[in-house]
Parts: structure tokens; sequence; C-alpha cells
């Protein structure tokens, strides 16, 4: 009797053993998974990062529109844009010159895509009344990609 309980506990155990060496995965199952993914990365990726470009030019477009519409209010009140000196604060808060100010014409001032106020010039450079830009990415003048300078004589 003492010879079948010894027998039945090393089948077990051999069992068990058995069903431990086949849990889990292989190390080349794991680097077929990992090549897979990297694939699918490598394949998706391109694609996702131009639509992230694509969605800040968008926000540009927009925030520029957005004030240069409230500019043109603006001057409608004022028969005039805001100096350069007044710059686009004059759009939220009465510059202390204006008698006509009937704003606040936005109600805060939007951040361009890299957290950073739009730009003002009043006299415009680009053969516009006034310009509302952006210096991209690097915050410097020309530059391409993340770095262009977008304003609102080249939004689309």
């Amino acid at each position: 009797m003492m010879s079948i309980t010894r027998e039945k506990i090393k089948r077990k155990t051999i069992k068990s053993n058995t069903a431990l060496k086949q849990s889990g995965f292989t190390l080349i199952e794991i680097m077929v998974v990992v090549t897979v993914i990297a694939l699918l990365i490598g394949m998706i990726g391109p694609t996702v990062f131009n639509q992230v470009a694509k969605a800040e030019r968008t926000r540009i477009a927009q925030d520029i529109r957005t004030i240069e519409s409230a500019l043109k209010f603006y001057r409608l009140d004022n028969f005039r844009y805001p100096s350069q000196a007044q710059g686009l604060d004059a759009l939220v808060t009465a510059p202390a010159d204006s008698g006509n100010w009937n704003g606040p014409y936005l109600e805060s001032l939007p951040l361009d895509p890299w957290e950073r106020p739009y730009r003002y010039a009043n006299p415009s450079t680009h053969n516009k009344q006034v310009d509302v830009f952006t210096l991209g990415y690097d915050n410097m003048q020309g530059g391409e990609d993340d770095n262009k300078d977008w304003g609102s004589w080249n939004i689309k």
C-alpha cells in the first residue's frame, strides 16, 4: 500500500513539473511578438505624427482667424487697429487712450501650440493691414516644418 502512494506522488510530481515547464512563453515567441509590434509602430507612426502636425497647422489657422476677427471688431469701434505698443492685449483689456473700446473682443488671448502668445505687427510687413503670427517651435524667424513661421499672410 505504501508503494502505491509513493507511485502516485511520483506521477503527480512529474505531471506538475511538466505543467510548470510548459507554462509561459519561450524567448522566440516573445521576440516574434515584439518584432510584429515594432513593425506595426513603424508603419503607423509616421501617419500619426503627420496628423499631429496637420492638427497644429489647423489650430494655428483657426486661432489667427479668430484674432483677426476680433481685431476687425476693435477697428469698427475705434476706427483703427491697436497700435504696436498696445498689441493684442487691447482685445482683452481696454487701453488707456481708447474712448470707444467696446470689448472685450476676446475672452482671453489664445496661445500657439507651443504655449507662447501670438505676435502682432502694426504696420504689417506682408502687405496686409496688420500681421498676426507665430514663429513656430524654434521661436525664431524663418524655418521649415515645425519651425516654420505661420501668420495671417500664409494660412489657408
